[in-house]
């Protein structure tokens, strides 16, 4: 694992948006119909990936920084577990387009939540930005109101609002370790799974989608942008992380043909413009 800490940090962030891309086209595969049976599934990976890279990466230590992190890192992973809840239940009733530029939106929620919890002020830039990222999601939801996918765009909302506050733990505690966090994630969304799942009785190939979302999808791309973020300026990871943007839609309508209405990328285009626009403005507060 050491040789990932010595490429270059935009590499893993593209492998990383890359990784977590194929997370819509994944939970379409899925034999099982039940969104609870598929976050089982994608915890149980998901622990085991990020447990591993915790005793690899702190090796005796990874206890103690689990007790480490202590009220904070539990807060962050409980916040993060549930955007895994959100994901699975928006991917399942709502395109998949719709759901990632959805989530692309989280870098306008960042900046209205420190508005409010930071303090911190919002640029002109940054306020057009965050009406043109509000308009796509109105256009987007607007026309889901019609066509029934209403309940998945409103529940995908719901990820870049948990990202957001999940940042605003972290802003408070700026010695608090991701890892940990999503190790508390991992075990919070394996224990609702154990909750809400009826049957524990999977097919072969809802065992190897679970596997799929849980560790190349999910754990891969975690700790690529985890290690990715720590040496690329802020200005370009957002722009780094449309990887998974405009590559989940692709995915989808390569192999299953999954198309979204018109106002999908009318509204995703539209947010696309709002997060370049957003770039400028930490660009341009960074040469300040």
């Amino acid at each position: 694992m050491n040789f990932l800490y010595k490429l270059p940090g935009y590499v893993l962030l593209l492998f990383g948006g890359f990784c977590l891309s194929w997370g819509g086209l994944i939970v379409r595969s899925f034999e099982t119909t039940n969104a609870w049976d598929i976050l089982f599934l994608r915890s149980f990976f998901f622990f085991f990936g990020v447990s591993i890279f915790l005793l690899i990466a702190y090796k005796k230590e990874s206890i103690k920084i689990i007790k480490e992190s202590g009220y904070p890192g539990f807060l962050g992973g409980f916040v993060m577990s549930l955007s895994f809840i959100a994901f699975i239940f928006a991917m399942m009733n709502t395109s998949v387009a719709n759901v990632v530029f959805i989530i692309s939106t989280q870098t306008m929620f960042l900046a209205i939540f420190g508005y409010f919890y930071l303090k911190e002020k919002v640029s002109l830039v940054g306020l057009i930005s965050i009406i043109l990222a509000m308009s796509g999601i109105v256009i987007m939801i607007g026309d889901s109101i019609f066509s029934g996918t209403l309940f998945g765009n409103i529940v995908a909302l719901a990820i870049p609002i948990n990202f957001s506050i999940f940042v605003m733990i972290v802003r408070k505690n700026s010695n608090l370790d991701m890892v940990p966090v999503m190790w508390y994630a991992a075990v919070l969304s394996l224990m609702y799974g154990l909750f809400m799942t009826e049957s524990f009785i999977f097919t072969n190939q809802d065992l190897f989608m679970g596997f799929l979302l849980g560790i190349p999808q999910l754990t891969f791309g975690f700790i690529c942008i985890t290690i990715g973020t720590r040496t690329t300026r802020s200005v370009t990871v957002g722009l780094l992380m449309l990887t998974e943007t405009l590559f989940a839609p692709l995915w989808v309508w390569m192999f299953l043909n999954e198309i979204p209405p018109l106002s999908v990328f009318i509204g995703g285009f539209v947010i696309i413009i709002a997060i370049f626009i957003k770039s400028f403005d930490r660009a341009r507060k960074l040469t300040h």
